[in-house]
C-alpha cells in the first residue's frame, strides 16, 4: 500500500478524517445502557408535575405530590392511607437510624458498687499520674 502524506496526526483521540469507523461498522456496537428497576422508578418519581396548593399552581415534583397526597388522606381519618404513611415512616427510620434506641437496663445494686469502685481506681490512678507529672516537671526545674 501507498503511503499518504497527511497534514494532521492519527491516534487516540484524533480519528481519522472522513471514516472514523470501518464500513459496515456501528459507532456504538454494544447499543444503549439498560436501566435498572430502581433508576426508572427514581426517574418517573423525580419528574415535574403542576399541583394546585393554597388556590396557587405550583411545579413539584411526583415524589412530592404522592406524599401530600398520602398525608391529606391520611389526616381525612383514612385507615388505609394511615397505616400505609405509618409503614412508611417506620421504614425510613429504621434506614436512617432516627428510632429512638431501646432504654438501657437500670443496673442492680452489685453492678453499680463494682462501677463505682472502677471509677474511684481511674480517679487515683489519674491523680498519681499527674502528682508523677508534676514531680518530674520540678526535679527537671532544679537540675536544669
Amino acid at each position: 500500500m501507498s503511503e499518504v502524506k497527511r497534514d494532521y496526526k492519527i491516534g487516540y483521540g484524533r480519528p481519522p478524517r472522513g471514516r472514523p469507523f470501518q464500513k459496515g461498522q456501528s459507532g456504538n456496537p454494544r447499543g444503549p445502557r439498560r436501566k435498572d428497576l430502581s433508576s426508572l422508578l427514581t426517574a418517573a418519581l423525580n419528574e415535574p408535575a403542576y399541583a394546585t396548593i393554597d388556590g396557587k399552581r405550583r411545579k413539584i415534583t411526583k415524589r412530592q405530590a404522592i406524599i401530600t397526597q398520602m398525608v391529606n388522606e391520611s389526616a381525612s381519618a383514612n385507615l388505609r392511607a394511615t397505616k400505609m404513611l405509618f409503614d412508611m415512616m417506620k421504614e425510613v427510620e429504621q434506614k436512617v437510624g432516627a428510632a429512638a434506641p431501646p432504654e438501657p437496663a437500670k443496673l442492680s445494686a452489685p453492678d453499680r458498687e463494682v462501677v463505682e469502685l472502677f471509677i474511684a481506681r481511674l480517679r487515683r490512678q489519674i491523680a498519681a499520674e499527674a502528682a508523677e507529672a508534676v514531680a518530674a516537671a520540678a526535679t527537671a526545674e532544679q537540675t536544669g
